[in-house]
């Protein structure tokens, strides 16, 4: 505090201190951040994490990966009796930690095999590194060979 501040207010004698807690400092606490500037981030993974949410409901903040994604689809005709929840497993686990998503983008309905076809976008992101491309498509082809031997899927390389 400055000391002229003091002597206008007629405490010349003594000595202050002035501190202030934001909100932004109340909000890292709350939901454990653990950088400010993050607030001005415009990054939805960021963002997405505390837009509509219920005043009652307690909410955490989920790190996530400051380096760029890559990105691949994997397309293959799926056998009868298919589970998709089984593809999003294999993959984590194939993937481990280069998983940041997988999501189905189409289907598709051969009209004179009757036979269904799925792609899905797979998105690599390491939380610690950057990955290149050779790498994940090392691992995309691994993913690909597993969905054939333990799924029974047929590839559309």
């Amino acid at each position: 505090m400055e000391q002229e501040l003091l002597k206008s207010a007629g405490a010349s004698n003594k000595i202050g201190w002035a501190f202030g807690l934001g909100l932004d400092r109340l909000a890292m606490k709350l939901y454990d951040i653990p950088d400010i500037r993050a607030f001005w981030s415009k990054d939805k993974r960021f963002l997405s994490q505390f837009k509509d949410v219920d005043p009652d409901t307690t909410v955490k903040y989920k790190p996530f990966s400051k380096h760029p994604p890559c990105t691949n689809d994997i397309s293959f005709w799926v056998p009868d009796q298919f589970s998709p929840s089984d593809f999003y497993d294999l993959v984590r686990t194939v993937g481990g930690d280069m998983i940041e998503q997988v999501e189905l983008v189409d289907e598709f309905l051969h009209p004179k095999t009757q036979k269904t076809s799925h792609c899905y976008r797979i998105v690599y992101r390491h939380m610690g590194r950057a990955l290149i491309q050779e790498e994940v498509n090392e691992t995309h082809r691994q993913i690909g060979e597993t969905s054939v031997t333990q799924l029974g899927v047929e590839v559309r390389w």
